[in-house]
């Protein structure tokens, strides 16, 4: 009963004082007509209090997400499936779900009658402007009677999951050539058709085994090679993105980073289509996410790891080893000094391919620093890669585009290094 009298309303309360009033007048004036008036006044917020709390306790809800992953722009669409399992039919129910603010506003549903072991369906639809891993719910529903006199809130059902992965664009091609030599992974294979001869080799990595150094490769090239004995990761790519909030400018989803982000979602999809292993790394030499080296590629997991992806208040890009471990690399960088520009330089394995995307934030909004893209293109192209400046008016598709032609050349004239 206490439980009940607490969803009484101000109206219900108020009928209830004004019950227990007119039963003490009819004991003062010794009116029993008038206490059978207040004894109804009494019982009815009482009896109305104790059925709506009864059809609390009666409802149930599920919550159902299609599809549970979409990517900034698309829709989804939410079913609620309320039932009632108590032995008195509902009335008065509003149903309100917990929606983000990025989701848009928190839908709201008025259910007039809900017959007892019933239930009805409930839909919404989602448009997210923003990626993000974003939590609906709880869903609460409040039962009131149709005389205003009791009102319970409950929680129905708790919180959902919707996953908000980047925005991919589809591209065209890959760069053509990849590194030194005719390797795909960067190594050089020598002597080609010669029989025992031939070798894969590549340069020299710090801390390798001197028993592999094969010195044949080594005096013809005026530089220390080692033989590769185990199979080469063909294709392999690795793709890093810098999400320093210094290295980037403006806010919500126009900002620079947001770009930069969409821009490695929409690259690692389309390198994984033309078959090559991805690993996505960050500025730090942090990895995101890498394939298994078994031949399968899943998209889900990078944009999974991208929705997720939190920007970092680190001031430099500062690998501490080469991030693309001797494999073909393509940077997605911000905002950079040419003093972090050149540690990024100087850890990268001399002959393998880099390319590079600046972003030259300074289009996207003023900001703390300066930003120099012509200066840092100036940098990492005297260092051997290739570097296309992108800003916000050009489409990702024609960023890639020259990107593309950018690894060609680059390909091309390292092929006829010797």
């Amino acid at each position: 009963m206490k439980g009940a009298l607490s969803g009484l309303t101000t109206r219900g309360r108020c009928l209830l004082a004004a019950g227990l009033a007119a039963a003490l007048c009819s004991l003062v004036l010794n009116e029993r007509d008038l206490l059978r008036v207040a004894a109804f006044i009494v019982a009815l917020p009482l009896l109305v209090a104790v059925m709506t709390a009864v059809a609390r306790v009666g409802l149930h809800a599920q919550r159902q997400i299609m599809p549970p992953r979409v990517h900034v722009g698309g829709r989804a669409e939410v079913v609620l499936h309320v039932r009632s399992s108590g032995r008195l039919p509902t009335g008065g129910l509003l149903v309100s779900d917990g929606v983000p603010y990025a989701l848009g506003g928190k839908p709201r549903f008025v259910i007039e009658h809900l017959p007892r072991h019933g239930g009805t369906q409930l839909r919404y639809g989602l448009q997210p402007m923003l990626r993000g891993i974003q939590q609906i719910g709880p869903l609460k529903a409040t039962v009131t009677d149709p005389f205003g006199l009791a009102e319970f809130d409950r929680e129905l059902a708790g919180s959902s999951r919707l996953v908000v992965v980047p925005r991919v664009v589809p591209l065209r091609g890959v760069p053509g050539g990849s590194g030194l030599g005719s390797g795909d992974d960067g190594s050089v294979r020598l002597n080609a058709g010669k029989g025992e001869d031939d070798a894969v080799v590549r340069p020299y990595r710090q801390g390798d085994d001197l028993r592999k150094v094969h010195w044949r490769s080594t005096a013809k090239r005026d530089e220390m090679m080692v033989r590769v004995e185990e199979s080469p990761w063909r294709g392999g790519t690795t793709v890093l993105l810098d999400r320093r909030i210094v290295g980037h400018r403006g806010s919500g989803a126009a900002s620079s980073l947001e770009w930069a982000v969409s821009m490695a979602a929409s690259v690692c999809v389309q390198l994984h289509r033309h078959g090559h292993q991805i690993r996505l790394v960050t500025e730090s030499g942090g990895i995101i996410v890498t394939d298994h080296g078994d031949g399968s590629h899943n998209d889900g997991l990078v944009l999974d790891a991208l929705a997720a992806l939190e920007p970092v208040h680190q001031r430099e890009v500062a690998c501490p080893a080469d991030p693309g471990h001797g494999q073909e690399l393509i940077a997605i960088l911000g905002a950079a000094t040419a003093a972090s520009l050149g540690e990024l330089i100087r850890h990268r394995t001399r002959g393998a391919r880099s390319l590079a995307i600046l972003l030259d934030v300074g289009a996207w909004g003023a900001g703390a620093g300066e930003s120099d893209p012509a200066g840092a293109a100036a940098l990492l192209t005297g260092a051997g890669w290739g570097v296309v400046t992108a800003r916000p008016e050009a489409p990702m598709t024609q960023v890639w585009a020259d990107l593309c032609r950018t690894g060609t050349k680059r390909g091309d004239s390292m092929t006829g290094v010797g």
